[in-house]
């Protein structure tokens, strides 16, 4: 069972932040890889947009997960 401020690939999220995608719905791909090639503390988010492909690359206080995977 996922606590609130967990997070799974594959959970649907609103973005809080950056304003270019504010208010906008994403899908969790993943953690983005630091240098290192370790799991960095960042999220990678696919962001549903019918304009562009947009990922971006956000901290977990940068976006609210809205419908978690079971």
């Amino acid at each position: 069972m996922q606590t609130p401020d967990s997070v799974e690939v594959g959970d649907t999220v609103l973005i809080l932040r950056p304003f270019y995608v504010t208010g906008k719905v994403g899908v969790i791909c993943g953690r983005e890889p630091d240098s290192d090639g370790q799991s960095s503390i960042r999220w990678l988010i696919q962001v549903d947009s019918n304009e562009e492909n947009i990922l971006v690359s956000l901290r977990r206080n940068e976006f609210e997960v809205i419908t978690p995977v079971h």
